[in-house]
């Protein structure tokens, strides 16, 4: 009997220990804890969401690229909605009436997973509409506004950098699980990259609702309500001005412009022709399919994604790596009778004196010169053989950030190609090719392919004698990060002192006297010691490519500039241009008024039809 009562003693004790437990753990959460009373899943609640402003894109000197302006979401709360006047509320709108019943047919399927949520119902309305509706809100109960930042583009110039925002969907939330349906993310440009910081923190309000489901009051005076936090305002390295006027000047033509700064390697402007109309990101989904179905492409940044062959340009890399190798000096002379002739192989040139120096072969665009360089580079004896030679001369190509991602903070960067022994292997067979197979690489022809964003840094790497720092279109600062990366310098494998030889010949392709055979002379402005380099890009598929790249002043430069015009011909003829008034236009601040008639020229010109496109499908 002793055993028994100590068993039931022991029983009652367990029990009275559980139900104070119980009791305790009751009192705690109803009375000391909150957190189950403001559960955003507590029906007695009703949660407004309060979104912040969204950061703003400024340009290098505080010019407004992207901006916020005011507008609404209507939103609803299916639970809350009571009988009305459907032809009125679409007549505010301007909406179908069969969306709206469509929708409530879709809530009454969805009722039990709804519960008392409030969802968006029409999104981005206008101020006017919003004030129509606000007047009449009694006769839409369940209904409400939520007042939300949408972007605006008061300066009309970088769309293809800038990106555009969108609503996020399904399975960009399964990834990102902290955004919900009705938020918005960058989807490209400077919007992507910077979207963590741009986004800003959600706010909520939070509502007292009484047994019928109604409105009763600010839950605790507010005490558990949440400010939004505003997104940080970016500020990009471009000049709003110079990409306005680069977009000036290559409307109505296919190709791309890019400007470095040399000394910090910010991009001072990078244009993509065709473009997106900034207009057309605030309402990117209306447009989204005719961007997409554009034969012109407007949506592909040729800049940082069309790899194509450099052409005459590069000469000046071949050039640097025969004085590395010491196989030429800058007094080297070589022939050219109308071009380069070799067993059965003639790579053609134009009509201009023989034999030249090295610093005349870059002012002359001589392809002849070049090709005897590129040769005594692979055939030279320190090398066993073509192919060591060959994959010697791909690292130093590369060495200057060619055949590779340059790591820029902006996305879809494409790498472009620089062949090696590999390549050819692969091609022709091991041991089955020599130099004058490969010969077209020694005016940039062949296999090469460079995008844009790649001739901008070389010719970066000239103005700075020998490095260059990684391309970057965000300035540090107001609470912005960027990568250390971008502070570092990028030596070449070319000794620096062989880059003056060069900055030499590019002189004299500006500023040699007219009638003396500089090839861009028609990109010459008093003054400014612009230095360049001409390149004509062979294109098997219609017109070549013109190309130019320039950087100035000759000392102490400022700007670094790659122009790249597809279908246009000799780049002489419109990315020289092209490009001198760009630079004139950021150093002078005006074009001067013996260039206002080659500005209107190339403003003017439509090269549209000289590129070949395929057909939209139907």
């Amino acid at each position: 009997m002793a055993a028994n009562f100590g068993r039931k003693h022991y029983i009652v004790i367990g029990l009275l220990i559980v139900f104070v437990i119980l009791a305790a753990r009751l009192f705690h959460i109803q009375i000391i804890d909150d957190e189950y009373k403001v559960n955003a899943d507590n029906n007695a609640l009703k949660y407004e969401t309060r979104y912040p402003a969204r950061g703003q894109i400024l340009d290098r000197n505080g010019n407004i690229l992207v901006g916020n302006k005011i507008i609404y979401d209507i939103m609803v709360t299916p639970r809350d909605v009571k009988e009305f006047d459907t032809s009125a509320f679409c007549a505010i709108f301007d909406l179908d009436t069969g969306y709206v019943k469509e929708k409530f047919r879709e809530y009454k399927k969805f009722r039990t997973k709804i519960g008392f949520r409030t969802m968006p119902f029409i999104k981005q309305v206008s101020s006017l509409q919003y004030n129509i509706f606000a007047e009449q809100a009694n006769n839409f109960t369940g209904f409400d506004g939520i007042a939300r930042s949408a972007r605006y583009y008061p300066y009309d110039a970088g769309a293809n950098i800038i990106g555009y925002i969108s609503e996020v969907d399904e399975n960009f939330i399964e990834k990102h699980p902290d955004y919900k349906p009705g938020d918005y993310t960058g989807r490209t440009g400077i919007e992507e990259t910077r979207e963590e910081e741009l986004k800003g923190e959600k706010g909520y309000t939070i509502y007292l609702r009484d047994s019928k489901n109604r409105i009763l009051s600010h839950y605790k005076d507010g005490e558990f309500d949440k400010s939004p936090i505003p997104g940080k305002d970016v500020v990009s390295t471009i000049d709003a001005p110079l990409q306005q006027y680069g977009e000036q000047l290559m409307k109505n033509k296919v190709g791309s412009v890019v400007a470095i700064e040399p000394s910090t390697g910010e991009i001072l402007a990078m244009v993509s022709s065709p473009g997106i109309d900034v207009d057309m990101l605030a309402e990117i989904n209306k447009h989204y399919n005719d961007l997409i179905n554009d034969p012109y492409k407007p949506m592909y940044n040729r800049a940082v994604m069309s790899a194509q062959p450099p052409g005459s340009v590069f000469k000046l890399v071949n050039g640097l790596i025969g004085l590395q190798e010491g196989v030429i000096t800058t007094s080297s002379r070589f022939p050219c009778h109308n071009g380069y002739h070799a067993g059965n192989v003639t790579v053609g040139c134009h009509v201009h004196p023989s034999p030249l120096d090295f610093y005349s072969a870059i002012k002359m665009s001589c392809n002849s010169y070049f090709c005897y360089v590129l040769r005594a580079i692979l055939d030279n004896k320190q090398y066993s053989n073509v192919a060591v030679a060959l994959d010697q001369w791909s690292k130093y190509v590369k060495s200057f950030g060619f055949g590779q991602k340059l790591g820029t903070d902006f996305p879809s960067e494409q790498a472009g190609f620089i062949p090696d022994a590999k390549t050819y292997d692969k091609a022709y067979g091991k041991r089955r090719w020599h130099s004058l197979t490969v010969i077209s690489l020694s005016i940039g022809q062949g296999e090469i392919g460079c995008t844009p964003l790649h001739l901008a840094n070389f010719c970066a790497t000239l103005a700075n004698r020998g490095y260059y720092y990684t391309p970057h279109i965000v300035k540090e600062g107001n609470g912005i990060k960027i990568d250390s990366c971008f502070h570092e310098r990028h030596y070449t494998l070319i000794d620096t002192t062989y880059f003056p030889e060069v900055v030499k010949g590019m002189y004299m392709v500006v500023n040699s006297p007219a009638g003396t055979g500089g090839t861009g002379r028609i990109a010459y402005v008093p003054g400014l010691d612009i230095c360049g380099k001409t390149g004509t890009a062979q294109n098997p598929h219609g017109d070549d490519h013109s190309v130019f790249i320039c950087f100035a002043p000759m000392d102490n430069p400022k700007i670094a500039i790659a122009a790249y015009v597809e279908n246009a011909g000799f780049g002489a003829t419109w990315a020289a241009p092209i490009a001198s008034l760009m630079v004139e236009k950021y150093l002078n601040g005006n074009i001067s008024p013996e260039r206002k008639d080659l500005e209107q020229r190339m403003e003017n010109a439509n090269l549209m039809n000289r590129v070949r496109i395929k057909s939209p499908r139907k």
